[in-house]
């Protein structure tokens, strides 16, 4: 089998994974189960991931890199008066259509993974959590808690919010019409707290209307 072939068939088996995580749950699937499900065996599995958490970890990362990435490409975006915050508010949705089941594990998994690992995934997080205000102009105009807590805030209804409505029978665009207001109207609400300067409030008037 050649590279490319061995490189295919490997990232068909972390599909096939990610959706045996999100469909069972991580606690209820075992490493034979998962070798099994693959087509491995488990020393085969075991050759690639030293536990079923190295897998969980890999998988997790990548939706957090995506998200870094996708933030990132928005905040180096030329300013020419569109609305950044309703920018990156589609471009969650977008990335939340291609990835449900990433979303879902990080949500839902990321305890269990070891220590080690978390302390891995949340830098990644709060790297990403920064780059987010960043983008929407927010370097010097809070604390530095006060900051770090309106990322993490943003960051989390930003990444959760578009699985409030996915049994709902509306189509993609009245769903995403819908979710972008909720959202809209919920960070605006953060970024424009009673206890806001008159210059904050200013500099965030450019999306907030």
């Amino acid at each position: 089998m050649s590279i490319p072939e061995r490189c295919s068939r490997f990232a068909q088996s972390r599909d096939k994974a990610l959706d045996l995580f999100a469909r069972k749950g991580f606690g209820q699937v075992g490493m034979r189960e998962l070798a099994t499900y693959l087509g491995l065996t488990p020393g085969s599995l075991y050759h690639h991931y030293p536990s079923k958490q190295h897998l969980l970890l890999d998988l997790i990362e990548e939706l957090y890199e995506e998200l870094l990435t996708t933030v990132r490409l928005i905040e180096q975006s030329p300013d020419d008066g569109v609305n950044t915050l309703q920018v990156i508010i589609r471009a969650h949705l977008n990335l939340y259509r291609e990835m449900p089941l990433h979303f879902r594990l990080a949500e839902r998994d990321s305890c269990c993974l070891n220590e080690e690992q978390q302390l891995r995934v949340s830098h990644l997080r709060e790297q990403y959590e920064r780059q987010l205000l960043v983008a929407l102009g927010y370097r010097t105009l809070l604390t530095p808690h006060r900051l770090q807590a309106a990322g993490h805030a943003i960051a989390s209804l930003l990444s959760s919010a578009p699985s409030w409505l996915v049994q709902r029978t509306l189509d993609d665009q009245d769903r995403d019409e819908l979710m972008e207001d909720l959202m809209m109207g919920a960070i605006c609400s953060v970024l424009r707290s009673p206890a806001s300067s008159n210059a904050r409030a200013v500099s965030m008037r450019k999306f907030c209307k």
